[in-house]
């Protein structure tokens, strides 16, 4: 054991009555608390109306979380099912198990139907939201911390984590201190998420290009740290199948970019125009509408329209107005 290392913290789960609170679930959290924040503060900053990216979080958080929950389901899915295993794991996601890739996917698929149905802009919203994600990311990371799921090598540099034996890979069940892999990995996602909110500033990049750009800057940091885990998950021609999903998003990504060099931005914050006439054609129909006065209508409280008719009044009050006032 060396003289200085991380310790794991001594439980991962605190109860508040009958809340029990995870410490994985918590660093989730806190990182999807931080991506909200940090979107809607850029889609405002850009012209974009106030309340978009909360409304458009209620359904992208939800969907993301199941994508990632499956990604981790597919990949390391000998810890889940077969001999020995309970199903039952499969909805413990606070024991580790959430994968970016998936949630990726699951999330662009939401916030896409949600912005074509509601008219707004895929573009402006993936621009504002893709440097929040990489911070979530780096908070999210944390939370194998707690759960003691994500080291590699055996380590005695003085930043190592201590790792319990119950958590240890069968193997290193005499070593103590490892690689803490989500410290890296967390590092990685905080510089990224920098560098975009630079590059989509100054080369004012497509919504598109960002999310494709985080996609590769994303893939680089966890194929190099995932590669020092340890572990045996499901594994294809010596290839794990999340590094094998990783490789293929970086090719996808880096091909996107290249094929999209010559696209710029600014994008437009509304729908497509044809999503915008059709919304037209709805507030045309608005019955709202025949509150509204006519071109005949007086402009001013007391003004008589000029195409009626003075009002005649009877002999006997005629005869009662002065002759200066009808002089006048």
């Amino acid at each position: 054991m060396p003289a200085a290392y991380i310790p794991s913290p001594v439980k991962g789960l605190w109860r508040l009555g009958p809340v029990v609170l995870h410490g994985y679930a918590l660093c989730v959290v806190l990182g999807l608390l931080i991506a909200i924040w940090v979107a809607e503060r850029r889609y405002r900053a850009v012209g974009g109306r106030a309340g978009v990216i909360i409304d458009l979080a209620t359904v992208v958080v939800p969907v993301g979380l199941l994508g990632a929950r499956l990604d981790r389901l597919i990949v390391d899915s000998q810890l889940y099912f077969g001999p020995g295993r309970d199903w039952v794991d499969i909805l413990r996601i606070w024991d580790g198990g959430l994968g970016m890739p998936g949630a990726v996917i699951a999330g662009l698929a939401g916030a896409f139907l949600w912005c074509r149905r509601e008219g707004v802009g895929v573009g402006p919203v993936l621009a504002a939201a893709v440097p929040g994600l990489a911070l979530a990311q780096a908070v999210g990371v944390w939370g194998n911390w707690f759960a003691q799921s994500l080291y590699g090598p055996p380590s005695t540099w003085p930043w190592a984590v201590e790792i319990s034996p119950l958590h240890r890979v069968p193997g290193y069940q005499s070593v103590g201190t490892f690689q803490p892999l989500f410290l890296y990995e967390s590092i990685w996602d905080v510089l990224v998420g920098l560098l975009l909110s630079y590059l989509i500033r100054r080369l004012i990049l497509t919504g598109d290009r960002a999310l494709a750009l985080f996609a590769g800057l994303y893939a680089v940091g966890w194929l190099g740290t995932q590669s020092l885990r340890l572990g045996a998950p499901v594994q294809l021609a010596g290839i794990r199948l999340d590094q094998l999903a990783v490789i293929a998003m970086a090719g996808l990504a880096g091909g996107y970019l290249y094929l999209t060099r010559a696209r710029h931005g600014p994008e437009a914050l509304t729908a497509s125009p044809v999503r915008r006439s059709r919304r037209a054609a709805d507030a045309s129909s608005d019955p709202t509408d025949d509150m509204q006065p006519s071109p005949n209508a007086s402009r001013t409280a007391g003004e008589m329209p000029r195409d009626r008719p003075a009002a005649v009044l009877p002999d006997e009050q005629l005869a009662d107005v002065q002759p200066d006032k009808l002089a006048t």
